[in-house]
C-alpha cells in the first residue's frame, strides 16, 4: 500500500501552506508525502512564520512558493486548502478540507505564534485521521 499523499495550498504558498507542510512532514515521520502550493506564489516565505517554525526546530529556508496547478492536486490523495478560494482544481475521488486560518501576511510574532499553533492542531487531527 502506498503512502496517503497531502496538499496544503494557500494563495502565496509563503505562510499558511509552508507552516502546514513543515509540520506535516516533522510529525508523519516519512508515512505522509507532504506537499505545498499557492494560487498565487509569493517571492519567498513570510519571515515571521520562518521565525515561528525555527522556533520549534523547523526550518524551512530552502522553501520556493511553488505554483498550485492541476497536476499537484491530481497527484494528491487529500487537498487542503486555507484561502485560496475558486482557483483549486477540483477532481473527482479527492478528499478536501477547507480551514479557516487567518493569513500571517502582516502579522506580529505573537498572533503568527497563535496562527502555527492553529495550522499545528489542525495538522495533527488530520495525520490521526488518516492513520
Amino acid at each position: 500500500m502506498s503512502r496517503p499523499s497531502v496538499l496544503f495550498a494557500c494563495v502565496h504558498n509563503s505562510g499558511r501552506s509552508v507552516a502546514a507542510q513543515a509540520l506535516a512532514r516533522h510529525y508523519a515521520d516519512g508515512r505522509v508525502d507532504v506537499r505545498s502550493a499557492g494560487s498565487e506564489p509569493g517571492a519567498g516565505v513570510n519571515p515571521v512564520v520562518a521565525q515561528v517554525l525555527a522556533e520549534r526546530g523547523l526550518a524551512v529556508d530552502d522553501h520556493v512558493p511553488t505554483l498550485l496547478d492541476r497536476d499537484l492536486v491530481e497527484g494528491s490523495d487529500v487537498v487542503v486548502t486555507m484561502g485560496c478560494g475558486e482557483t483549486c482544481p477540483v477532481f473527482p475521488g479527492k478528499r478536501y478540507e477547507d480551514w479557516p486560518v487567518e493569513d500571517p501576511a502582516g502579522q506580529d510574532l505573537e498572533t503568527v505564534r497563535r496562527i502555527v499553533d492553529d495550522v499545528d492542531a489542525r495538522v495533527r487531527r488530520l495525520l490521526a485521521d488518516l492513520g
